[in-house]
């Protein structure tokens, strides 16, 4: 059934006669007819009696018309709604765990007090998993940490970050070799991460020296092994530790040769619909990072 049909459906229900129903629907009395045998025919029923020139409500319509009417009034609702307004819908977003605990919670959370009609649902995962959904058609947007080289994927840099070596050890000399942390236990985050992959990676050959004591998966949890055992040390983002390297709790260890920097991406499947809403969102983004 068309929204077509059952508009000219209830107009026959409260005008008898055709003629009066084209003129205010601006249809001729063709049109209507052939709308009102198409929803019959769909229906497998008759809903109006033909007696003369008028179509009367039989019974099996008036039933029709009861069990219905309400859900073509919500339906109209909706399309005049989204009509008036194009910003409401529902985005699903995933974002990295770096992204997603120290950015983009906070810029969702404000994008949906400025347009509450739209509701976002944030989750995290890391790069690997993102890019999956991605291409699954599970998400609509997300952000990662890494570089990914797909056809069917579009990315844009939203902004850049910077790694750093962090230790409770602060008897560390502030700047040193990698080899110089061999005895160290690394705690690095869990494979398909982007920030293990882009550590491991700047430090080619040397990886080596960098034997992997354990992984985590939440910064809380790094952050209270670091605390807790001075021989433990990893590779986070800055902006992960910035208030612990206030305190004085961490301090950054420099690694001489290396540095370690990477690109934030808002990333998105090439064939997904660019709606208002999905514009509105990226730009939103856009300026928050």
């Amino acid at each position: 059934m068309t929204l077509k049909e059952l508009e000219i459906f209830y107009a026959l229900c409260e005008e008898t006669h055709m003629q009066n129903v084209a003129k205010k629907l601006q249809l001729s009395q063709s049109a209507i007819s052939l709308a009102i045998k198409s929803l019959e025919n769909k229906l497998d029923v008759k809903l109006f009696d033909r007696i003369g020139k008028k179509l009367i409500l039989n019974e099996r319509g008036r039933e029709f018309k009861s069990s219905t009417q309400k859900h073509f009034f919500a339906l109209q609702d909706a399309k005049n709604h989204f009509k008036e307004d194009k910003l409401s819908g529902v985005l699903k977003v995933a974002s990295s765990k770096t992204i997603g605990n120290f950015i983009t919670s906070n810029a969702i959370l404000d994008y949906m007090i400025k347009y509450p009609n739209i509701k976002v649902f944030h989750k995290l995962l890391n790069s690997n998993e993102i890019l999956k959904s991605l291409k699954d058609g599970e998400i609509d947007i997300g952000f990662i940490e890494t570089e990914c080289i797909d056809d069917r994927l579009e990315k844009k840099i939203v902004a850049k970050d910077r790694l750093i070596v962090v230790s409770s050890d602060l008897s560390i000399d502030n700047e040193v070799y990698i080899d110089e942390l061999k005895f160290k236990r690394w705690v690095l985050r869990e494979k398909g991460s982007g920030t293990r992959e882009i550590f491991l990676n700047s430090l080619g050959e040397c990886k080596k020296e960098v034997e992997i004591f354990m992984e985590y998966s939440e910064f809380s949890q790094i952050k209270q092994l670091l605390k807790k055992d001075s021989n433990i040390i990893t590779c986070i983002s800055k902006i992960a530790v910035e208030e612990e390297l206030k305190k004085g709790d961490l301090q950054e260890i420099k690694i001489k040769n290396f540095e370690f920097l990477r690109n934030f991406y808002l990333i998105y499947h090439q064939d997904k619909y660019k709606s208002k809403i999905f514009e509105s969102f990226c730009r939103f983004i856009k300026r928050y990072f």
